[in-house]
This record gives structure tokens, sequence and C-alpha cells, in this order.
């Protein structure tokens, strides 16, 4: 699978973005996605998840509430909404394919493939 984010840019904070991951390649539809991001100097941390059929979502505490993840597999995309963005929220944001089973979701080592990522940076 191949992944390709997008929609990142520079907001000040209260503002929204929408973030893209279109895929290419093997079945999309068969993948749990998720949605990481790493600050300068951080280690990278997960954001959140959604399940193959769309059916279940999980995010991070940090984000739950101001963020809504969500796929249309016709379109082979998924899709990261957030909202109410933080000074916080500022880091490169990468799409991922699961390889593994949901209770893997949160954990980046359960990814086989990675976007390439997308910078997000929010003014105070």
């Amino acid at each position: 699978v191949q992944l390709q984010a997008s929609g990142g840019g520079l907001v000040q904070a209260g503002g929204s973005l929408r973030l893209s991951c279109a895929a290419s390649g093997r079945t999309f539809s068969g993948y749990h996605m998720g949605w990481f991001r790493q600050a300068p100097g951080k280690e990278r941390e997960f954001v959140a998840a959604i399940s193959y059929g769309g059916g279940s979502t999980y995010y991070a505490d940090s984000v739950k509430g101001r963020f809504t993840i969500s796929r249309d597999n016709a379109k082979n995309t998924v899709y990261l909404r957030m909202n109410s963005l933080k000074p916080e929220d500022t880091a490169v944001y990468y799409c991922a394919a699961n390889s593994g089973g949901w209770g893997g979701v949160m954990e980046a080592y359960d990814y086989r493939y990675w976007g390439q990522g997308t910078q997000v940076t929010v003014s105070s």
C-alpha cells in the first residue's frame, strides 16, 4: 500500500484543518488506518485510528472531542478532521496502514505502511 498524506498547513489556534491520506496498491479496505504525529524533539505519538470498515474509531485523549477520523473506502482515502486546534498540535502528521489487529492500533510498530507526512503548524 502506498500512502500520500496532504492537507497540512499553517492555522491559527482555534482553527480547523482536514488532512487526507490517499492509498493505492493493495486493498485499502482490508486495513485499519491510523494517524500519528511527531513534534520536533519528541517521539511519534498515536492520534487516531479507524477500523477497516469504518465502524470503530479510537482517539488519543489529547485530541478526543476535537479530531474526527473517517474513511471512504470507495475513494481509498482516510481523513482527519481537526477542530479547535492548539499550538501543541503542531507536528508532522503521518497516516499509516495497520497490518495487525484492532487491539494494537495505538502502537506504531503494528503499522506496516506509512505515508510521507504533512506538516501542521498552529500559531498562538
